[in-house]
């Protein structure tokens, strides 16, 4: 490790979860801190890090250092299955399991780097805080999650009792939130004794301040928004600048971009649902199509009997990947169908896109319920057994992207896009003032 930094620079260590939707806003506060005047180690996976390197500018790469941390491989968790990204789910215990193991390592980086400061992920099976306050080093946890999505899930662990105050979010009977009856809750609700009473969110107060100012009741901690930790738009090779190039030949917001994540797989039933409810829906679209990792099906072959034919120049199917950030920057985008993944959302305020949302698991019915309820988009609803139907796919595709009934819903989401850019930096100079306190204290 080359450390370029003078001796006046703070030092930060950050640890995410080994998901991208928790390496994104990592890396993003990385490039903002980066900055400000701070050296930022990144520490993760070799897989991981090799996934994010492009990411990293020469000028960024400077001030950010990309750190393996080694996790002990086995027979079923090789090196390259040292990420959630395609990893089967029967194997995700065994790689909390490895995380479990993996403390004497990360003792040896602090030890190496000492910084004056670690950020880490609270998804984290075990809280690298622990490390940290051997060596006297202060340690802030950063939520990759919203403010509305994490105060469901700690108040239906830390007061079942107790309805909660937001009827907004309320799921309906076929919903369910997980980990709110899980032994890491309690680790993280526990987790102040041992970490500082500051906790980082990537949110922002006028998408969730009533959410985010009802977390320090729960948590017992100070609550900094950073702002939305969305990346930038790149465009990267031949096949980016194909979709990019269809879609500048699309009337303004006429096209809607469909994308259910790199962790989130549609099943053959809703695949073929979400066909036809585009079909009948009769906007431009580009669909991201992607399978599990080992699965191996031919694109035409998992789509309806000649839905290709049948949408023709009106559509795009695009397997595997997408250069999301700049399809949502592009001015003939006019909608989002969504599974609602926190990430997906701030990129889609950030560029004034209204979210057709369609949650899946996780956070994202929580989530899909904050978009309704801000008034920036509308959910898909799924039937008793969960299942989505075409013709209220068409509808609401319809409802958010062309019809009357929808310039409100429009409006608003390029009202946050204004919001979010006349802040600029304001929500991270906070941050930084606070951090700088914090490692002040420490010295």
């Amino acid at each position: 490790m080359d450390s370029k930094q003078s001796s006046n620079t703070t030092k930060i260590l950050m640890l995410p979860w080994l998901a991208q939707g928790h390496i994104t806003p990592f890396l993003e506060l990385a490039k903002k801190l980066s900055t400000k005047d701070f050296h930022i180690y990144l520490c993760s996976t070799s897989i991981i890090l090799n996934s994010i390197q492009n990411r990293i500018s020469k000028t960024q790469s400077h001030s950010i250092e990309l750190v393996p941390f080694h996790l002990p491989p086995t027979p079923e968790l090789p090196p390259h299955r040292h990420t959630t990204n395609g990893l089967p789910p029967h194997l995700l215990r065994a790689l909390i399991d490895a995380f479990e193991m993996e403390s004497p390592s990360f003792s040896n980086t602090l030890r190496t780097l000492s910084p004056d400061l670690v950020i880490y992920d609270v998804f984290r099976p075990r809280p690298p805080s622990t490390d940290a306050s051997e060596y006297k080093i202060p340690a802030v946890e950063l939520m990759t999650s919203g403010a509305a999505a994490v105060s469901f899930g700690y108040h239906k662990f830390a007061k079942p009792d107790v309805e909660l105050p937001f009827p907004e979010l309320q799921l309906n009977s076929n919903q369910r939130f997980p980990g709110s009856d899980r032994a890491d809750t309690r680790r993280r609700l526990e987790s102040p004794r041992i970490s500082c009473k500051m906790t980082l969110i990537n949110s922002f107060r006028e998408l969730e301040g009533k959410y985010i100012d009802y977390l320090p009741i729960l948590i017992e901690k100070k609550i900094i928004p950073t702002g939305p930790l969305v990346q930038g738009t790149t465009v990267d090779g031949d096949k980016d600048s194909e979709i990019l190039q269809w879609l500048g030949a699309k009337d303004e917001f006429s096209t809607v971009f469909v994308s259910f994540g790199s962790e989130s797989f549609l099943s053959n039933e809703e695949r073929e649902e979400i066909a036809h409810g585009l079909e009948l829906s009769g906007v431009n679209f580009i669909w991201i199509v992607r399978f599990p990792v080992g699965e191996r099906i031919e694109v035409g072959e998992a789509l309806p009997v000649e839905f290709l034919e049948r949408i023709g120049e009106r559509g795009m199917i695009v397997e595997g990947w997408a250069p999301q950030t700049q399809i949502l920057a592009h001015p003939n985008t006019g909608g989002f169908v969504s599974h609602c993944g926190w990430n997906s959302i701030l990129e889609s305020l950030k560029f004034g896109v209204p979210i057709v949302a369609v949650p899946m698991h996780h956070d994202q019915p929580i989530n899909a319920k904050l978009v309704e309820a801000a008034g920036f988009g509308a959910e898909v609803k799924r039937d008793e057994n969960k299942r989505l139907d075409r013709e209220n796919i068409a509808q609401v595709i319809k409802k958010v992207v062309v019809d009357e009934e929808g310039v409100g819903v429009r409006t608003k989401a390029r009202e946050f896009s204004e919001i979010i850019r006349k802040k600029g930096d304001e929500e991270i100079n906070g941050v930084v003032k606070e951090l700088v306190q914090l490692c002040t204290k420490g010295k």
